[in-house]
């Protein structure tokens, strides 16, 4: 959807459709989940949830594809792609959002990047 995708790092966790992880994931690379996650996946390049892909709790990634289901809250810093069968049940933070016909999505969502957060303002010199 976004063209150029943010999976171009070695694809270093995959947690197959017969899994059940409990627990938090740490990891600098890229993951994807077509099993079950009961817990979060922090610090991750990428994360993709396959379509029969769960996770119950909050994602923090620099890209996001979601095809399956998530119950949490996702904060990605560069794009969020939500794919036409897929479930967010959480807020989501991204600067990149795409939203396919035909997917579900209940919860708040920001959009804004990271340098966007500080707003300069000049203010006139008083003589």
């Amino acid at each position: 959807m976004f063209g150029k995708r943010d999976v171009s790092d070695k694809l270093e966790t995959i947690v197959g459709q017969d899994t059940v992880f409990q627990g938090t994931i740490r990891s600098k690379g890229s993951i994807r989940i077509d099993g079950k996650v009961e817990g979060g996946i922090l610090e991750a390049a990428s994360v993709i949830v396959g379509n029969s892909g769960q996770i119950q709790g909050d994602i923090n990634a620099k890209s996001v594809i979601v095809g399956g289901k998530v119950t949490g809250n996702i904060t990605s810093s560069q794009n969020l792609e939500i794919q036409s069968k897929a479930q967010v049940f959480g807020d989501i933070h991204t600067a990149l959002l795409s939203i396919s016909e035909g997917a579900l999505f209940e919860g708040h969502c920001v959009m804004a990047s990271e340098q966007n957060k500080v707003i300069e303002m000049d203010l006139p010199v008083r003589r």
